[in-house]
């Protein structure tokens, strides 16, 4: 195998533990935050509309976490600036 052969291969391996680890604190985030709203809907149903719409919103914000590793991820794997290093 060629030096670029083992490159690619090592950087497609850590691309990979790279997103499992970096989705891994999104993912628990999520979990706690629906548990929290489904402990706060059955307390009080009542304050179902404004529980809901923040429960929502933080989603979204814990989610762009995850958008935002998995686009330095493949930055990382498309664009690697230590390619040209080794190509020359």
């Amino acid at each position: 195998m060629t030096d670029m052969t083992w490159f690619a291969l090592a950087s497609t391996v850590g691309g990979a533990i790279a997103i499992g680890i970096g989705v891994l604190g999104p993912g628990l985030a999520m979990g706690k935050a629906i548990s929290s709203a489904l402990d706060a809907l059955a307390r009080q149903p009542e304050a179902e509309k404004s529980i809901m719409r923040t429960l929502f919103i933080g989603l979204a914000m814990i989610e762009s976490l995850a958008i935002y590793v998995l686009v330095i991820v493949l930055i990382i794997l498309f664009r690697n600036p230590l390619i040209a290093y080794l190509t020359s």
